[in-house]
């Protein structure tokens, strides 16, 4: 792919070097891979905290947890709103976790941005331009989700409306993209990985979880993505999967989520140039 000329602060042409997104101690894209883990929605306190405590005790390093949720039926759960941005403060508080969730609009922006760590951009606002332009006037780290039917020219502008605007710490996620197969919720498109490290500085991580819709392919997808060279994955993990009241098919158990995290570090990653880097 040739560089469009309008990437001008994305591109490797424009900075050669990787850029490192800390989170406090954090360094998303450096040397390690990192691991954010937690449940879809935030349910409860005590939901909360059970599957922090326990993804932070397997070597998961952020929680993620949604507590607005855009869903596809305006009669699902739609999350706990401001109650549950206090809920993921408090489970921080408690365990020193830095804490990811998504801002669905400009209007909650403000109360997000305060109670988290990194503001989340999901896919369905991958192109919403208002809330593109407001997370570039934020000093808080952005995850930029990859809209199921966005190509990699059309991600990196949306990354680009965020540095734009001033904020140079964005993480791109690639999260599924939409095709003709029927076994999987979307495809997960590894292929972007390696392309885009080639041809930005920012780091990538990858979402499995949506990708799959199924969490027994959750596994061999995650590892599949370090091997690739994602600097991290974010992944869906709930004490009681089939009673999650979002998105339960996809989520890891406690039990699933400690043989990742055992059994990941085995995966060697690949540079952009596409060879191996000697563990």
């Amino acid at each position: 792919m040739e560089y469009a000329s309008d990437l001008k602060l994305v591109s490797r042409h424009a900075k050669a070097e990787d850029t490192v997104v800390r989170v406090g101690d954090i360094a998303v894209g450096g040397p390690d891979p990192v691991v954010m883990a937690g449940p879809c929605s935030v349910e409860s306190h005590q939901q909360t905290l059970e599957t922090a405590e326990r993804v932070q005790r397997a070597g998961a390093v952020m929680l993620r947890g949604g507590a607005y949720k855009p869903r596809t039926s305006p009669y699902s759960f739609q999350g706990l709103g401001a109650e549950g941005l206090r809920i993921l403060e408090s489970v921080r508080d408690s365990t020193g976790l830095p804490v990811i969730s998504e801002v669905l609009d400009v209007i909650t922006f403000d109360d997000v941005g305060a109670a988290v760590d990194v503001i989340q951009i999901g896919a369905r606002s991958m192109q919403n331009v208002s809330l593109l332009r407001r997370a570039g006037a934020s000093t808080k780290p952005v995850l930029l989700k990859r809209w199921m039917s966005a190509t990699l020219e059309e991600f990196l502008f949306a990354a680009e409306y965020i540095l734009a605007e001033g904020n140079p710490n964005v993480i791109l996620c690639e999260r599924g993209i939409r095709t003709f197969n029927d076994y999987t919720r979307f495809t997960l498109d590894l292929a972007i990985v390696p392309e885009l490290k080639r041809l930005s500085h920012l780091p990538v991580v990858v979402d499995p979880s949506h990708a799959a819709g199924r969490r027994e392919l959750v596994l061999p997808l995650a590892r599949a993505a370090i091997a690739a060279g994602a600097d991290g994955i974010l992944v869906e993990v709930h004490p009681e999967p089939d009673e999650a009241l979002s998105d339960g098919r996809q989520a890891l158990t406690f039990d699933m989520f400690d043989e990742l995290m055992a059994t990941i570090t085995h995966f060697v990653p690949v540079d952009r140039t596409g060879s191996t880097i000697s563990a």
